[in-house]
Parts: structure tokens; C-alpha cells; sequence
């Protein structure tokens, strides 16, 4: 949320590509400063101010995969284009809404990664965003399993660039992303943000990085902090 007070820090990492959670949609953002073209933001939601938004910086452009299923909340499939082209999933997850069950239904991104199987598996692709899921969640028969997801993405060729440049199994995560009620370093918090890449361009990445508590969480602009891959 609040995007645009937020704008400055998200600057300072010098992104060519952003996927951006509980974001204000581009009419909302203009209102504030933010000026973005069709070639450099594609958003969907329910709510003016509060969706998904995909942005591109310096040389990149993108443009909304077609046909695109706009059912599954939120799961965003755009086309990058630029220095290096690629397939973008950009994902916030909602895994129990709208009557929806972890135990007895799949959720919408476990459902959307099937819609757009294709598009995924048409040369280098990525799924990533706030995925709300984990497998130490995981239990026995439940459809909604992070671990099913994992699983899933596997299939497609793509893997997880924390857990592969970290070399930590799921469920086991040393570093959090996400300093869920008391916004503090003790917790609780968990790591559900993720960037999912073919395995190849994942093994070639110069280099990844999680936000600190202190320059995210403890100067109040979020409770969730950045994953930044930067790949060759």
C-alpha cells in the first residue's frame, strides 16, 4: 500500500523490472506523481487501490500476454521486452478467499501456472511476487501445499533463485520476507515472497539479495522486504 511514499526506495534499487503487491492502479498513481505508459505498467485488482502491478524501468518494455485469463486473482502474465526478453507470471497470491479452501481446492496460482503452461515453458520465464504460502504450512492431502506449487513449477523447468543461490530447502528459510503483525525482528514472520526463473538463467544470476529488516520494516515502509535477482 502507499505506493508513492514508498517510491524513492524502490528507485534506489534501480529495477528494470518490478512486481509490486497491494499497489494502487496506474490512474490512482498518476494522481500522486507516478507517470507510467502502457509500454510500462500493466495492473490488475478489484480495488483502485489495492491490486498488482508490474513495472519496467530504463531500456524494458511490456505488454499483457493474450488471451489473458483475468479470473485468477492476482496472476498477471506479461511479455518483457527489452536487453534481455522474457515471460513474467507476476503474482500476489490469495489462498483462502471467496470460498476457496486450502484443504479441498487449488489455488489461484496453482490454477493460473496450468492456464498459462505454455507461456511459461516458451523460453526464459518467471513467476514472482508475494506467493502468502510456505510449505512449513504444508499438510498431508491439502491441494493448496506450497510444496505442490514447487512441485509444479519443477515440471516447467523453474526453480526457486532463494533456494537455489542459498542452497536452503523450502520450509527451512534462514532470511524472511515478511514481518507479518508485530513488525519486528523477533516475529512471527515468515518467508512467502518468491521469484521462481528457468533453472539455466537461475544458475547464471550474478547475484540475489534480500531486504533488511532495518532498511524496509524498521523504517516503516513495509512489512513485507524486496527480493532483487539480477541475472546476466
Amino acid at each position: 500500500m502507499a505506493l508513492p511514499r514508498k517510491w524513492d526506495a524502490l528507485m534506489a534499487l534501480r529495477p528494470d523490472v518490478a512486481v509490486i503487491s497491494e499497489c494502487a492502479d496506474p490512474e490512482t498513481l498518476a494522481e500522486k506523481g507516478i507517470v507510467t505508459t502502457l509500454d510500462t505498467c500493466e495492473w490488475m485488482g478489484k480495488s483502485r487501490h489495492k491490486g498488482l502491478g508490474v513495472f519496467t524501468f530504463n531500456d524494458y518494455h511490456l505488454e499483457r500476454f493474450e488471451p489473458f485469463a483475468p479470473y485468477f486473482r492476482f496472476c498477471l502474465p506479461v511479455h518483457i521486452k527489452g536487453p534481455r526478453a522474457f515471460n513474467l507470471l507476476g503474482a500476489w497470491a490469495q489462498n483462502a478467499n471467496e470460498g476457496n479452501t486450502r484443504k479441498n481446492q487449488l489455488g489461484h496460482l496453482s490454477r493460473a501456472m496450468s492456464r498459462y503452461d505454455a507461456f511459461l515453458r516458451d523460453g526464459p520465464s518467471f513467476i514472482a511476487g508475494d506467493l502468502n504460502n510456505n510449505t512449513f504450512w504444508d499438510k498431508l492431502g491439502w491441494r493448496m501445499n506450497h510444496n505442490t506449487m514447487v512441485a509444479k513449477a519443477a515440471r516447467m523447468g523453474l526453480v526457486s533463485a532463494y533456494h537455489e543461490m542459498r542452497d536452503e530447502a523450502h520450509g527451512g528459510e534462514l532470511e524472511p520476507t515478511h514481518y507479518w503483525r508485530d513488525r519486528t525482528k523477533e516475529g512471527p514472520t515468515y518467508h512467502i515472497d518468491y521469484i521462481f526463473g528457468s533453472q539455466d538463467v537461475v544458475a547464471s544470476a550474478r547475484s540475489f539479495e534480500v531486504g533488511t529488516f532495518e532498511d524496509w520494516v524498521g523504517n516503516k515502509l513495509s512489512d513485507h522486504v524486496p527480493l532483487v535477482l539480477e541475472i546476466a
